[in-house]
């Protein structure tokens, strides 16, 4: 072989190596552009937070039924974005009554009301919460304030991940940074599941202590927020909430009998039941929900 083609083959067995390492070893992620936007989600892979151009979210005044903790969580975030002590907060209940939506209305409404230094929401998901503490490296020592909010927060069995949910919250040793706040929303109030907790109970030395360790994740949140099932009163308020706002002009009996026939067909009564009726009345009389 002669030495041009040695040193070939030696280039392209180089470039294979380079490739190779470079699959092996993780990516640095870039530094966050924090002013790109006031929403952004975590990708925990490669570790970067990705800013979202526009929050899917609707405006806080439709949010029916659900005054009290609707003032609770606003109070909580202002206090929060304003730079005084607030609670870590747990939105807990039935599916569809708008826990979700409340915690990116709040968002929206607190930056209008304090327009100099925003207030940054990050997502995280469920299955990146182990990922928790690499996000708080990142943001720790920004000069924003941020509320982390995971949607649909629960552990199922054999699930450790919670332990480090624990950790980030209160009790590691550097503990929730003083710009970072946690929302979460869930249907389980102690975010795991009975039988898992009778489970514990059953097979521990001690019972008792294997249980308080699960009941002790939700006392991580210092404000509980309960949605509860809502009536058919309440139910009703959505309906017209959702029209008037969107200008649905329809007599107020048929929007009555139409929207209890969809709640009917449906088998359930809640916020989200209410807006997919506003979506499907809007198709059919030709109007836009803009």
């Amino acid at each position: 072989m002669s030495e041009r083609s040695e040193l070939t083959s030696l280039n392209e067995k180089l470039d294979s190596l380079i490739a190779l390492i470079s699959r092996a070893v993780p990516q640095v992620p870039s530094a966050p552009d924090f002013s790109a936007s006031d929403a952004f989600v975590w990708t925990a892979n490669p570790g970067e937070l990705v800013p979202v151009e526009k929050v899917n979210r609707v405006d806080i005044a439709l949010l029916c039924s659900v005054s009290r903790v609707r003032d609770l969580l606003l109070d909580n975030t202002r206090r929060f974005a304003s730079g005084l002590p607030a609670n870590n907060a747990l939105l807990w209940g039935a599916r569809g009554m708008g826990k979700s939506s409340l915690v990116k209305a709040a968002h929206a409404a607190i930056n209008a009301e304090l327009k100099d230094n925003p207030l940054k929401l990050v997502e995280i998901h469920r299955e990146d919460i182990e990922s928790l503490p690499a996000l708080m490296k990142q943001i720790r020592d920004a000069s924003q304030r941020f509320i982390i909010f995971c949607d649909d927060l629960s552990f199922d069995h054999d699930d450790t991940s919670y332990k480090s949910l624990k950790a980030v919250l209160e009790g590691g040793i550097e503990g929730r940074p003083e710009n970072v706040l946690f929302y979460a929303t869930s249907n389980r109030r102690h975010l795991l599941p009975r039988d898992m907790m009778e489970n514990e109970r059953s097979t521990a030395i001690n019972p008792s202590e294997a249980v308080e360790e699960k009941v002790s994740l939700s006392d991580r949140f210092g404000l509980w927020l309960g949605f509860h099932k809502c009536s058919q009163d309440d139910y009703l308020e959505m309906v017209n909430g959702y029209a008037d706002h969107y200008d649905l002009t329809l007599d107020g009996a048929d929007l009555r009998a139409q929207a209890l026939e969809w709640a009917t067909t449906r088998g359930s009564r809640s916020g989200r039941v209410a807006y997919q009726f506003i979506q499907d009345l809007a198709g059919r009389l030709g109007q836009k929900l803009d």
